[in-house]
């Protein structure tokens, strides 16, 4: 079989169980088992495919058209530059995400050796950017899940990004402890969000997904103590939900509170709510 017989087999196989964009996760699939990018593959038609090449490649398309993530599959997603490593453990990055670093960036911008704090870390794709791109910041994420923190050192380890990690219920471990920066992408679906998700999204972990009823319980439970953990001056940005950007600004809103505002992604939606300490 070339590869351009196997392209038109998975595209037909992905269609039928309803992949979102099957001609596109058929060449995806091929590119990253042939170790290839998207753009060469059009280029290898002809080539016959070796039958070891061609069963990994149908094992691949089985576990896609059930559902499971083209990101797992590969146990790799982009993010900010990087190529990270994603499984089952922890929620897969978002290009939305990119609008809450590069925020981030920009609020520190005059802030040396800043303290930063990234909670909910999951993969780490949020802390090891920060670290990255400010070598002389000092990185703390944090976690609930213990397979999530795991992942994030595989990735600190892949990136070379310094990065302190600690498993914490939010600010349950960090006592005492005061940040120039602190970043949160929470769990923010709703009830009813749960029960419409899209199927490939269902494979990811619900405990970074779901926010309570209406979204805000984790938002609720930063409102009440961040303020003791920034720093004079500091900041906190946190991604939200659509619809929810005003409802969090208002949790987190109070008289200690010397700015705020609402940043949208690149989509024209709400994404990050900021505030910054007195």
């Amino acid at each position: 079989m070339t590869l351009s017989d196997w392209l038109i087999y998975a595209e037909d196989i992905l269609e039928k169980a309803e992949c979102y964009d099957s001609r596109l996760d058929a060449k995806l699939l091929a590119a990253g088992v042939l170790k290839k990018s998207p753009g060469e593959i059009r280029f290898l038609g002809n080539c016959a495919l070796k039958d070891e090449t061609l069963d990994i490649l149908n094992q691949y398309l089985s576990r896609r058209a059930a559902g499971e993530p083209l990101q797992y599959i590969e146990n790799t997603a982009y993010f900010m530059d990087f190529a990270f490593f994603v499984d089952e453990n922890v929620l897969i990055p978002r290009q939305d995400t990119e609008t809450l670093v590069e925020l981030a960036l920009e609020k520190i911008k005059g802030i040396k050796n800043p303290e930063v704090l990234d909670m909910c870390t999951g993969s780490g794709a949020i802390a090891l950017s920060l670290a990255h791109y400010r070598k002389d910041a000092r990185v703390t994420a944090s976690d609930i899940s213990e397979d999530a923190l795991n992942v994030a050192k595989k990735n600190a380890f892949l990136t070379g990004a310094k990065t302190e990690f600690v498993l914490s219920d939010l600010f349950n471990a960090l006592a005492g402890r005061k940040f120039d920066l602190i970043t949160v992408n929470p769990p923010y679906l709703t009830k009813e969000d749960m029960k419409s998700l899209q199927k490939e999204v269902k494979r990811e972990p619900a405990l970074a997904l779901y926010g309570g009823e209406d979204g805000l319980d984790i938002y609720r439970r930063i409102a009440r103590e961040i303020y003791r953990f920034l720093s004079p001056g500091g900041y906190a940005l946190l991604e939200v939900g659509q619809g929810q950007a005003k409802d969090v600004l208002a949790l987190l809103s109070n008289e200690n509170t010397s700015e705020s505002g609402i940043e949208k992604d690149l989509c024209g939606i709400d994404r990050v709510v900021w505030i910054r300490s007195l």
